[in-house]
């Protein structure tokens, strides 16, 4: 976890969200399952421009001193509990978090029989939502192939990145025990620009998760190779599975 989620806004609609500068140079395209390795938008600081970049970058954090980009996607979720010990991901927590926009993310709920019921985590009024991530610069060292991500192999620097990870809350927790760390709007800036970002390593409000839509849909999300609307699509369920959104805690 977290290990599929969708991200279809268009660049010119992220970078207005975010007041950032795009950086993508038309290299985004709707995904709605987006995979370990996919190229996906980022929002993040740059040394060179004041404002923030929408950039595009790899999901799978590679460190800076990895001589190849073999173990990336093992490395797509960063612990909240460990990120700032860790030797892979504390750099890039003190130093370079970025934001994540997504539409929503994909998890599994296991059935009585073993079958697994894909679910879709999404607000219900359609606003992006936010995770807190980190990023790091890497380029294949003199003489390696940089293999995985054959883009660096002919010296360009690659952007990759880690979401971080947390217990999850509330309802959220009858699909899965692990949900991404979820921004809400009022600490996107200062997740970017903080520098003690430690304060921030918490669950959005208890008004903010609820309004998370658990929802049911089709088994195909599970093939990397399907992509498309029909994805998020509302999928019909029974048994006790039915009983989960039954279950959702209510704000009033």
């Amino acid at each position: 976890m977290c290990g599929r989620y969708a991200s279809t806004k268009s660049s010119a609609d992220l970078a207005t969200l975010f007041d950032a500068i795009d950086e993508t140079e038309g290299e985004l395209a709707p995904d709605y399952n987006v995979a370990p390795t996919d190229p996906v938008p980022i929002v993040r600081l740059s040394a060179r421009i004041a404002q923030p970049v929408l950039s595009v970058a790899r999901w799978g954090l590679v460190p800076a001193w990895s001589v190849d980009t073999r173990a990336a996607a093992r490395m797509i979720n960063a612990r909240s509990e460990t990120v700032a010990s860790s030797r892979a991901f504390g750099r890039p927590f003190v130093e370079r978090r970025c934001l994540v926009p997504a539409d929503g993310w994909y998890e599994w709920r296991r059935r009585p029989d073993g079958s697994r019921q894909a679910y879709y985590m999404t607000r219900e009024d359609g606003e992006s939502l936010v995770f807190a991530g980190i990023w790091s610069a890497w380029s294949a060292p003199e003489g390696t192939d940089g293999s995985v991500v054959s883009a660096a192999a002919d010296g360009h620097r690659v952007l990759t990145f880690s979401v971080l990870t947390m217990p999850a809350e509330a309802h959220l927790a009858l699909v899965h025990d692990r949900m991404p760390l979820v921004l809400e709007p009022i600490h996107w800036t200062d997740w970017l620009r903080t520098r003690e970002p430690t304060g921030l390593l918490r669950p959005p409000s208890s008004e903010y998760a609820a309004a998370i839509e658990l929802r049911p849909v089709s088994p195909a999300v599970g093939n990397v190779r399907n992509d498309g609307p029909e994805l998020i699509r509302p999928a019909q369920v029974s048994g006790p599975e039915s009983t989960v959104d039954s279950m959702r805690p209510m704000l009033f």
